[in-house]
């Protein structure tokens, strides 16, 4: 009997196809297309870590929901995070979580997570093009446009 290896699987909505022509050139662009597919039900209710998946030209490749949480926080699994980006091929991605709180400063954590998988990034020739933190209310913060990426 040969020993089963866990693989990762992915697939695409069909809903997020559409997604495949939309190249984003800036943050609040960014987050529009995040609030429209966020569980408005929950985005006030717990954390949830998310990455958007880009090609060369920044193009929408998919939106992963990587992790869960509860209201203060999720738990975010980097080597999880890296095979969802090999296994798409992905050579560009958006770090994504919310703050029920409506909170928008970006924690320590949420800082050294984001230059954990920045550093890890650079090992695979995979560019970190922004974090991005969304508030119930409509409102986000990004790690870019505030100069700490």
């Amino acid at each position: 009997m040969e020993p089963k290896v866990n693989e990762i699987q992915i697939s695409y909505r069909e809903k997020l196809s559409t997604l495949k022509s939309l190249s984003l050139t800036n943050s609040k662009e960014v987050a529009e297309l995040l609030f429209k597919n966020w569980d408005a039900d929950t985005i006030g209710l717990h954390e949830t870590f998310k990455i958007l998946l880009l090609n060369r030209s920044n193009k929408v490749k998919g939106i992963y929901p990587l992790s869960h949480g509860g209201i203060t926080g999720t738990l975010v699994d980097v080597r999880i995070l890296f095979a969802i980006v090999l296994k798409t091929l992905s050579v560009g991605i958006i770090l994504a979580h919310n703050h029920p709180s409506g909170q928008l400063k970006a924690s320590e954590p949420d800082k050294q997570l984001t230059q954990k998988i920045k550093a890890a990034a650079q090992l695979f020739d995979v560019h970190v093009i922004d974090h991005i933190i969304l508030a119930p209310d409509g409102r986000y913060y990004s790690f870019a446009d505030n100069g700490i990426l």
